[in-house]
């Protein structure tokens, strides 16, 4: 569970269209919740930056030049597993996008989102590690009906007793409910609500919040979102 924050959340920027950048900077800078520390205009330079600069998230651009967002993430995983990763696109790709968020990408949003939405990304990535939106949860159910879709080997054969609390919160995340919510509407406190969905990891196998979603479609726990 991530410890309490003391101070804003710190960002990174990784895009090679300067205005982008600044446009972002200037909308998070009204946040007082939010630090842009540093930026980057690829992969390779946002890496040397993660070598002296630890950081909460990073807006990470699939599409750059020398390496890109793509290339970058696996690496980013390895350097700083704890931080959260957004990508940024112009694509709608939905293999893509179920590709990203298995290797570790915690959302995936386009680029031409107003900057509410990149903010309560970031804040939601930070306190609840995964933020979904239309276009993720459409991905991993357009994927999952694809005769080629391979789910992660650790959701195959397995079908998990679930009771009626534990469904209903699984529901709920596929719903997009951050944990806050969750816990008021099944009238739990937020760690309890935590713990009961790394228990349903646990039960079901799933490594990831991805993961889960993509066992709750698999089992017809969620038909459509």
């Amino acid at each position: 569970m991530t410890q309490e924050q003391k101070g804003p959340i710190e960002v990174i920027i990784c895009d090679d269209h300067v205005l982008y950048r600044a446009g972002v900077r200037a909308a998070l800078s009204q946040k007082k919740d939010i630090k842009i520390i540093a930026e980057a205009d690829n992969g390779m330079h946002l890496i040397n930056l993660l070598k002296s600069i630890p950081v909460d998230v990073i807006l990470l651009d699939i599409q750059m030049p020398v390496m890109d967002g793509i290339q970058a993430l696996p690496e980013i995983k390895k350097l700083c597993p704890n931080t959260k990763i957004i990508m940024l696109t112009m694509m709608d790709d939905h293999s893509m996008i179920t590709k990203l968020m298995e290797i570790g990408a915690n959302s995936y949003l386009s680029k031409t989102s107003d900057s509410e939405i990149i903010y309560e990304a970031i804040k939601t990535c930070h306190n609840d590690e995964y933020y979904f939106n239309a276009m993720t949860n459409q991905a991993l159910l357009s994927n999952l009906k694809q005769k080629n879709m391979q789910l992660p080997p650790q959701l195959l054969g397995i079908d998990a007793q679930l009771n009626d609390k534990e469904t209903m919160i699984l529901k709920l995340m596929c719903e997009e409910k951050s944990t806050k919510e969750i816990a008021d509407l099944v009238e739990l406190s937020p760690r309890t609500v935590e713990a009961l969905r790394d228990k349903l990891k646990v039960k079901t196998g799933a490594k990831t919040t991805a993961g889960l979603i993509l066992y709750a479609v698999k089992h017809k726990i969620i038909e459509e979102l």
